[in-house]
């Protein structure tokens, strides 16, 4: 199984880069995981409502591009489906068993993701009604991830 992280940013804190260094080592006897790392589209702090559709969509345009068509894709969403660690587990365990061998998991830009990505997703998630950072929430994902791979081979470290 291959599993992509498809963000858009750069990652700077170092902090942040060190636990998703770890999270991706642990990962490695469960799983192939890439991360994808897109550029944001630069923009003012004010923006129109038309612009910032625009640059969804040029941030969108380049994550599709990094999407096979053959890929279950998972996006982030405020209004995505919230699941126990199990849920996605079993999710994750249900893609494997009917021959999904490549999932994505999306996280957009700062203003969210484009309608057209939203559209392609197989699955949007929802991890909280809070709202988090981009950056850290590469780093909740990959630990979730981790956990799925653990709760999935009955190893200690869920409880």
């Amino acid at each position: 199984m291959k599993i992509s992280l498809i963000t858009v940013g750069k990652l700077k804190e170092k902090y942040l880069k060190q636990g998703i260094a770890e999270y991706t080592k642990r990962l490695g006897p469960y799983t192939n995981i890439e991360i994808v790392e897109l550029p944001d589209e630069k923009a003012p702090e004010n923006l129109s409502a038309a612009e910032e559709e625009e640059v969804k969509r040029k941030e969108g345009q380049r994550i599709l591009n990094k999407i096979s068509t053959d890929t279950y894709v998972f996006t982030l969403e405020i209004k995505g489906k919230q699941l126990t660690s199990e849920q996605l587990s079993q999710k994750i365990d249900e893609l494997t068993t009917y021959g999904k061998s490549k999932i994505a998991f999306v996280i957009g830009g700062s203003l969210g993701l484009s309608e057209e990505v939203m559209e392609r997703s197989d699955m949007a998630l929802s991890f909280s009604k809070m709202t988090f950072p981009h950056q850290l929430m590469r780093l909740i994902l990959l630990e979730q991830v981790y956990r799925a791979f653990k709760i999935l081979r009955n190893e200690p470290y869920h409880k």
